[in-house]
């Protein structure tokens, strides 16, 4: 039987993980849709998505689910249809995994602001709860090994999604905070710092933390210095290919595959990241060019 991703972390292996969903389905003819709902109408490249990053040399492959929550969904007027989208996002990508690689469910926030007092019906923590909840749930149903809670600017939503994740499956659960860099160090939009927020994503089952998007490479160094300094768990990085222009009408991400991987190499060798991979504007090509930085 096939190692799972904790004990493959536990053996000291580096885990790669895949490049951009979002940047790869625009790329493939996705304009101001629903992501999610590609996974019934676009079926083909949504596998082939999978299958790219899984051939480039991926461990691991993310789920085009990033805003499979109903809440999300909703505002596409697909509430209704958020299990199916996440179950079909999942089976498409575990139908492309080799054997010995991951499926990991992407688990995006929902959108709106906990107990938000300017809105009539503000989102509660039940509500909330209740969405990750079946979100995942169809996700484990899809056959996912891991879900990773990402991109999160409220540390109180990701620990709801974690929790929502550890008391109704048994999948290995990763979250990743979005962290900007200003005059007085990193943050999150909403407030939290980096060990502050290690710290109550381990404390509410986390298994593995780590940070995602947002900055290019070079800060992503920083950014993980600082989160290896918080915790001596498990860490996941996902990087931007540095922050997008527009050039000729189109969104252009300026950090190439070998500028990225040598940065990567950095982020294993020195800093101790188990686990590497790319966020908005990362191709196979950079996952193949972190492949070859690696030695593998």
């Amino acid at each position: 039987m096939a190692d799972t991703i904790l004990q493959r972390l536990a053996k000291g292996d580096l885990l790669v993980s895949d490049g951009a969903t979002g940047s790869y389905l625009q790329q493939h003819g996705l304009e101001d849709g629903d992501p999610e709902e590609w996974n019934v109408s676009h079926p083909d490249v949504v596998r082939g998505m999978a299958k790219a990053y899984f051939d480039a040399g991926s461990d691991m492959v993310l789920t085009n689910t990033f805003g499979g929550t109903s809440l999300r969904q909703n505002h596409y007027g697909f509430a209704d249809r958020a299990a199916e989208f996440n179950r079909l996002g999942a089976e498409l990508a575990r139908s492309q995994a080799p054997d010995g690689c991951f499926v990991v469910g992407s688990v995006g926030p929902t959108g709106e602001v906990l107990n938000d007092p300017l809105r009539d019906n503000p989102l509660t923590e039940e509500r909330a709860y209740d969405a990750f909840a079946e979100q995942i749930v169809a996700l484990a149903d899809g056959g996912v090994d891991a879900v990773n809670i990402e991109t999160m600017i409220d540390i109180n939503e990701a620990i709801i999604a974690v929790r929502a994740a550890k008391e109704n499956t048994n999948l290995v659960v990763m979250s990743t905070m979005f962290f900007d860099k200003g005059p007085r160090g990193f943050f999150t939009m909403m407030g939290t710092q980096p060990a502050n927020a290690v710290s109550k994503l381990q404390e509410a089952g986390a298994d593995i933390v780590g940070a995602n998007c947002g900055n290019g490479i070079d800060v992503m160094i920083e950014l993980a210095r600082e989160l290896r300094a918080a915790t001596d768990g498990y860490l996941l990085i996902h990087s931007n290919a540095g922050i997008p222009s527009p050039i000729g009408g189109e969104i252009v991400y300026p950090e190439s595959p070998e500028y990225m991987a040598e940065r990567f190499r950095v982020m294993a060798h020195d800093v101790g990241v188990n686990i590497l991979g790319g966020c908005c504007g990362t191709t196979p090509e950079h996952i193949r060019a972190l492949i070859d930085a690696l030695g593998r």
